[in-house]
């Protein structure tokens, strides 16, 4: 388990938490302030908030628990409370286990997927600032937006096509390959993998050897 401390939770970003999942640790607590009561006027308890939710819904999709990250909030009096808390997490990482080995995954395929999924830490940055920012720094206000299941599904289609295309980038790295080694290699459709790679290479990521039937990174 890894326990970020920083002076303000609201500086915990996306990418601090995917690292330290890529750096092997096995679940990742954030302790902030009580909502409401942010000691630096700025609410940033409230980012850390969103960006517990965003990261779950990431864990989830690249196949990792989501319980094996935890965010509470707590004054600085309540020691006791943070005591409780990690106890208390550090308890159910251990019932869950290492990384990847509940979920059924091998290190290589954590690291892979854990790697594509912090290549879209700037584009979620966005996409939270576009679609997913919450209008009213409030307790009630972010709970109940977080807690839509349309907010869930906004998040998914955001993130589907923008992780397989991730992942498919990651792969174009290493080699070039066809539609089915794509396809075989991360479980998708041929239909869907030809689908992204139109996009991409209409965005000029990704180019086309038509001699090996082959896609490529455009600047390899």
């Amino acid at each position: 388990m890894r326990l970020i401390r920083v002076m303000c939770s609201g500086r915990v970003d996306l990418e601090f938490i995917f690292r330290a999942f890529s750096n092997g640790h096995d679940g990742v607590f954030i302790g902030g302030c009580k909502l409401d009561e942010c000691n630096y006027v700025t609410h940033g308890n409230y980012d850390a908030y969103a960006n517990t939710y965003i990261a779950k819904r990431i864990l989830t999709h690249i196949g990792l628990n989501p319980d094996r990250l935890r965010t509470d909030f707590m004054s600085g009096a309540d020691g006791h409370l943070l005591a409780q808390y990690t106890d208390e997490f550090s308890r159910q990482i251990t019932e869950i286990g290492p990384l990847g080995s509940s979920e059924g995954l091998d290190p290589d395929t954590v690291k892979f997927k854990l790697r594509a999924a912090r290549n879209l830490v700037p584009f979620i940055r966005l996409a939270e600032r576009e679609k997913l920012r919450v209008p009213l720094k409030s307790k009630k206000a972010y709970q109940a937006f977080f807690s839509n299941p349309d907010t869930d599904d906004l998040f998914d289609r955001m993130l589907t096509d923008k992780l397989a295309v991730s992942q498919i980038l990651l792969l174009l790295k290493e080699k070039p390959l066809s539609t089915g080694d794509i396809s075989g290699q991360l479980g998708l459709n041929p239909s869907e993998v030809s689908r992204h790679m139109i996009t991409s290479s209409r965005h000029g990521m990704v180019k086309y050897d038509t001699a090996s039937n082959c896609y490529a990174l455009a600047r390899a």
